[in-house]
């Protein structure tokens, strides 16, 4: 069966499936009995297509746009343009002087000529009312009117589908509409032929079994929906930095209103449609919008924002001015969102087991019909009756043709992959609980598999509190790590080399200090950034003061591959200043000069060199990250065109900033060992700080390897054959270093590998990896939207959960998987052998029903949704080429399947003689026993199932309320069914006797089941 299912169902990939796989198995699955139901959870590939035809007429769209205002600027410049535009009554009364639908018509269409009739950026602004420096008013009423006015920035989602709607869902199967057609047909003949009520009882059993069972489906479904529902919110919950009132600070992109001003950063997404303000070398990436790879430079001659598009480059300050669904990304993504995730690997390989076994149990049904009617046939011909057809005759064809449907019903398992989005849906909500939001369905099975995690150093196995606790400044190295050793140190560094380092700290920065709503003092920006500040103002500097003294005239922001920052300052006297710093190494290579002791530039000669470098490993070897700051005096004719230069700087300095270990990492590490997990550290950290805080954590062996990036990228593809094996720490890596590293991984060695990443360079090895890990805290808009699971806490033992419940998930459902097709065989074999061998079926079409929903949708909420144990992490992982129904399965199911078939057609051929039944009813009370000792067999066999291979199967049954809740109910209404309800489902009460009889009968399962799992099977 593996190999078929790998052959017709093995091309879906946990992401980046093509259309083709996604459009061929489900080709294959043409046997099932309610398409709503089976493919709710997998992808609309219509609404896709529909969004791709979106994104190629705007990508015709902006291209003519592009042209056109290319033209344009050409003719305007000189030319008098005259308004044309006139402002609408309401918006005027609101007191503004540009209505939506104009300002949309700008920015979407790139209207140049537009932009300079309303005088530019400057003129836009004023007209929305706001402020360039202080953003927006605050005021309830203000914002009201601009919600009014201009809309939300909402786009329009399908709307909640009410639990109804999934009881007509639950309807729309074809099995169960045959069976509502069987039992309207048994109401009538019945009544015709022995009056209301006793000849309405059949039909009415099949009837209320069907409505027991689409009110249970869709009950369960509906739950299902809520949660996807709640996880689907806290996907879109995105924040941004706005200025309101004068005061910085952090909202939701669903609150920003036109006329507010946005601070972007590389990596982040462009909330909204607006105008560039100020900002340097801002590189737009408008694929997603357009499906245009080539970034477009955005500047004070090309303004124009698109919402949807991400930050490549650079950082700017943005005025909003078109929300919601009036932006192209607004519409593009209404249809996105009915387009639906890409199904799981698991979900179509189970497609698959169902409708191998449907075809199966069709089979089964067409011939257990045939036989029966045979059956029929035969008799009536030995009593020489074949001519005289009575009522009840029609009627016994009739439940012929229901125990036929009824096997369909039973023998194609709905609920298998089904079972899959249950699990996937429990361990999701339970994941986000435990720091983790899963993105795509597929990465929470594919967790459960991985064999390797790449992780990043900061933030990830380190805490991400970063501060300054050494310093070499003018060849002095002082432990700065509190107030009164940095007043000290600060006294003993000259004026003019204290003036430049404040310099360099307050204008070479991402990071800004502002005041937030309270008035305190708020340090903004990364770990990095922030530490820097904070030593600035612990030196005495003044933030404002610093920036005020001079102009900044151009900024490279930092980059992973580049590794450092520069800026470039005009100062008063006209001069220009470059200020420069990153990795410790790459700055001090570009470094000539120094300053000594006493604040003097001195030449860089090599025993300097060798000082401030043996000073680099020194604070490396303490764990300590290093950066290096330089500063460059260049001639007063730069441009802002003129690329920052790379070579030539005065060293101002080395810092040492200490950004702690994780409390738990190095558990999670051994636990990760334990499970078969191989960790390895990726950063672009000097080597020997990776290589302290990677012995700390323990990921760093005696026989593992540390390589430098720029080492590894040179070897040979045998070399790296070696040496990936063995390598555990990667320094100094580039993005890209870490997208070969992901591709050997996985390719060379076929390992499943789970990869972290948090900036915008991250993204090409977290589409790469199995599973991508972008980091909440720290990560990039861009690394998120690349990323399968979002770590909220950005620490490293949150990853080690979301591998345990992978590893849940896929345990779970292989539990399931066991647990149905050992109902699913028993009941085909048992009512297919009866009917051929003595004539009837001793299961009727509502004992059936009853029996289907036991493992369908019970089975799948009992057994899909138990929490994740400490074991799960002491045995191997199943890697990328495990059997999903393993040897182990298949010896439970055969065997369990052979003990209740045993059973049931011992009780059918010696039943009547062993339990002396004899009278008028001792058909139907031995019918009633077989169909109790089923039930109580599944009841058993549910318990058996909690446990694949251990014998103890108690062990924590208590915590799992939905388990002890789904078994109690099973008991509870077959008590009921059998003691109350035997008009309408064919039962009659049994004896206290005969009620320990079939319980122990299923009790017996289970020690046959502990037996089995001591029969050793190979593992594959």
């Amino acid at each position: 069966m593996e190999n078929y299912l790998n052959e017709n169902f093995g091309e879906v990939k946990a992401k980046n499936s093509s259309e083709e796989a996604l459009q061929r198995w489900r080709k294959l699955c043409w046997l099932v009995k309610n398409r709503k139901r089976r493919f709710r959870f997998t992808a609309n590939l219509s609404k896709r297509f529909e969004a791709e035809a979106i994104r190629r007429s705007n990508q015709e769209k902006f291209r003519v746009a592009v042209l056109v205002s290319q033209a344009a600027l050409q003719f305007i410049h000189g030319l008098n343009l005259s308004s044309e535009y006139t402002v609408p009554e309401e918006v005027k009364a609101a007191g503004f002087d540009v209505c939506a639908d104009e300002l949309g018509s700008i920015v979407e269409g790139r209207d140049v000529k537009k932009l300079k009739i309303h005088n530019g950026v400057e003129g836009i602004v004023s007209k929305l009312a706001t402020s360039l420096n202080d953003g927006i008013p605050t005021s309830e009423q203000l914002l009201n009117k601009r919600r009014e006015i201009y809309g939300i920035n909402k786009f329009t989602e399908s709307p909640v589908r009410g639990f109804w709607v999934f009881v007509w869902e639950a309807l729309q199967d074809m099995t169960l509409m045959i069976l509502g057609i069987c039992a309207f047909v048994s109401l009538l003949v019945g009544i015709v032929m022995e009056g209301w009520p006793k000849g309405a009882h059949d039909g009415l059993g099949i009837v209320a079994s069907i409505l027991l069972v689409v009110f249970v489906t869709a009950s369960s479904d509906y739950r299902q929906s809520l949660q996807f529902k709640d996880l689907d919110k806290e996907k879109k919950k995105i924040t941004v930095q706005v200025t309101r009132n004068g005061i910085r600070q952090k909202i939701s992109i669903y609150d920003l209103l036109p006329g507010d001003i946005v601070h972007l950063n590389i990596g982040d997404q462009v909330p909204a449609d607006g105008l560039f303000l100020l900002g340097f070398s801002v590189l737009i990436n408008e694929s997603s919008l357009t499906g245009e790879s080539e970034p477009v430079n955005v500047n004070s001659q090309n303004p124009f924002l698109l919402s949807g598009t991400k930050v490549q480059d650079g950082s700017c300050k943005m005025l909003v001015t078109t929300v919601g669904m009036r932006t192209q990304w607004g519409k593009l993504m209404a249809t996105l969102s009915e387009g639906g995730d890409d199904e799981t690997p698991l979900q179509v390989k189970l497609n698959g087991v169902a409708t191998i076994i449907g075809k199966i149990g069709l089979f089964f049904a067409v011939v257990t019909f045939a036989v029966l009617v045979q059956g029929l046939f035969t008799r009536k011909l030995q009593q020489g009756s074949q001519w005289n057809w009575s009522g009840d005759d029609a009627m016994e064809i009739l439940e012929f043709f229901a125990i036929a449907v009824t096997i369909v019903v039973v023998a194609v398992p709905e609920g298998l992959p089904l079972a899959v989005t249950l699990s996937l849906a429990f361990a999701m909500k339970k994941m986000m609980n435990d720091k983790a939001l899963v993105r795509n369905l597929a990465a929470c099975e594919t967790m459960g598999s991985s064999t390797t995690i790449c992780s990043d150093k900061t933030g990830t196995l380190t805490t991400n509190h970063m501060t300054v606790v050494k310093a070499c400044i003018c060849g002095k190295v002082k432990e700065v790590d509190d107030s009164e050793k940095t007043s000290v140190f600060c006294s003993e560094i000259p004026d003019s080399a204290l003036r430049i380092l404040l310099q360099s700290i307050f204008n070479n920065t991402g990071g800004e200090v502002v005041k937030n709503k309270d008035g305190r003092v708020e340090l903004l920006g990364s770990p990095t950034e922030t530490a820097l500040l904070e030593f600035g103002l612990l030196l005495g500097g003044d933030f404002q003061a610093e920036r005020q003294a001079s102009k900044i005239v151009k900024v490279e922001p930092f980059n992973s591959v580049k590794k450092r920052m520069g800026v470039v300052l005009e100062l008063h006297e006209g001069a220009f200043r470059v200020h420069s710093k990153g990795a410790s190494e790459i700055i001090l290579a570009a470094c000539d000069k120094m300053l000594d002791s006493n604040g003097n530039v001195v030449p860089l000669d090599q025993a300097s060199f060798s000082i401030i470098k043996n000073t680099i490993e020194q604070f490396a070897n303490e764990a300590l990250r290093t950066l290096c700051l330089a500063y460059m005096e260049i001639p007063c004719d730069f441009s802002a065109e003129s690329p920052i230069p790379i070579k030539g700087y005065t060293c101002i300095g080395i810092v040492g900033i200490k950004d702690p270990v994780r409390p738990g990492v190095k558990e999670s590490v051994a636990i990760c060992r334990s499970a078969g997990i191989t960790v390895r550290m990726v950063t672009g950290d000097n080597i020997n700080t990776a290589k302290a805080i990677a012995r700390e954590c323990g990921i760093l062996t005696d026989d593992g390897i540390a390589i430098e990036g720029p080492v590894f990228r040179e070897k040979s593809e045998e070399e790296l054959h070696e040496i990936i094996p063995k390598l555990q720490v990667m320094a100094r890596s580039s993005p890209m270093d870490k997208h070969t590293l992901v591709k050997h991984l996985r390719t060379t060695f076929q390992d499943v590998v789970a990869v972290t990443g948090d900036g915008t360079n991250d993204a090409p090895a977290l589409h790469e990896a199995d599973i991508g890990l972008a980091m909440g805290i720290a990560g990039t808009e861009v690394a998120k939207e690349s990323a399968d699971v979002i770590i909220l806490d950005d620490n490293f033992s949150t990853i080690v959960t979301v591998a345990k419940w992978g590893r849940s998930v896929y345990i779970n459902i292989q539990k399931f998987v066991q647990f149905q097709l050992t109902v699913n065989v028993v009941a085909l074999v048992v009512n297919f052998s009866s009917a051929c061998l003595t004539g009837n079926a001793p299961l009727t079409a509502v004992q059936l029903l009853w029996v289907n929903m036991i493992m369908d949708t019970l089975g799948a909420l009992a057994l899909a949704t138990e929490p994740p144990t400490d074991d799960l992490m002491k045995r191997s992982p199943v890697g990328r080429k495990g059997n999903f129904i393993s040897n182990v399965m298949w010896r439970n199911i055969l065997g369990q399947s052979l003990y209740q078939f045993l059973i049931i057609w011992y009780l059918q051929t010696r039943g009547k003689a062993v339990l002396q039944l004899d009278g008028p009813d001792s058909d139907l009370i031995l019918n009633t026993l077989i169909f109790n000792s089923f039930v109580f067999c599944q009841v058993f066999n549910e318990i058996s199932s909690r446990e694949m291979e251990k014998i103890n199967v108690f062990k924590g049954i208590m915590k799992n309320y939905v388990f002890v809740a789904v078994l109690s109910c099973t008991v509870l209404f077959q008590i009921i069914i059998i003691e109350f309800l035997g008009t309408f489902a064919s039962t009659t009460p049994l004896t206290l006797g005969q009620w320990f009889v079939s319980i122990f009968l299923g009790f017996l399962g289970m020690p046959i089941a502990a037996a089995l799992k001591m029969i050793p099977v190979g593992s594959s």
